[in-house]
């Protein structure tokens, strides 16, 4: 399983690689790859207790540096060369984001009980996507950056659809018919599938309704 994990830096490569060579798409693809490791990997693990193979690896440790890597560091350079941002600040929402993730990674207290991510999870990889398929007014941009930011540092709950038990079932269908959306609208960009837009929409209202769901439920503890 730690072998998984590791072709996660592959993948980031390769998105490294497709954004030098100026190719949005593949470097969204590849990207998406690495997240779809990321979402698997760490059940596998669990579920052959791969930590009692291995005891001296952490996989813990390795699961969080390409997660930087795949899911903030290179996600952040995609925003920097391929999304539209207000002049002169470019180079301060890379700053930002690189910044706010490092917090996210390094708290200790980033999962809820339940499994919900505590804070925007970083998950930057996600937001770039959806810049570059929405294609913003650049204001309307570095405004979702700075919001993101600073929901990093916030007691706000993020679904992990992959870890949380409530509606699992549920959440992982809904995760995968997102990825199918997501996939078809960045392969036909920009003449974007309507069936895929909707898809999109529909699962995007879903994974906010669950968080602002899971949210409300400590304001009324």
């Amino acid at each position: 399983m730690h072998v998984l994990t590791a072709s996660g830096v592959l993948l980031g490569t390769m998105a490294l690689l497709a954004l030098i060579d100026d190719d949005p798409v593949a470097c969204l693809l590849w990207l998406g790859a690495a997240m779809m490791v990321d979402g698997f990997d760490g059940t596998l693990a669990r579920k052959y207790e791969v930590k009692t193979i291995l005891p001296h690896f952490d996989g813990s440790t390795l699961d969080m540096v390409i997660d930087y890597l795949t899911w903030a560091f290179i996600p952040a350079l995609f925003i920097y060369h391929f999304i539209d941002l207000p002049a002169n600040t470019a180079l301060l929402a890379v700053f930002i984001i690189l910044l706010s993730s490092m917090f996210c990674f390094c708290n200790v207290d980033m999962k809820s009980q339940d499994n919900y991510f505590v804070g925007f999870p970083a998950a930057w990889n996600i937001a770039a996507a959806y810049f570059y398929l929405l294609d913003l007014p650049p204001w309307l941009t570095v405004a979702a950056i700075l919001v993101l930011a600073g929901l990093t540092v916030t007691r706000m709950k993020f679904l992990h659809p992959f870890r949380v038990r409530k509606f699992m079932p549920l959440n992982i269908t809904i995760t995968l018919l997102w990825c199918v959306c997501t996939t078809v609208l960045i392969l036909s960009s920009p003449e974007h599938a309507t069936w895929a837009l909707a898809g999109l929409a529909i699962t995007s209202l879903y994974f906010v309704g669950m968080c602002l769901w899971r949210t409300a439920q400590e304001w009324f503890d």
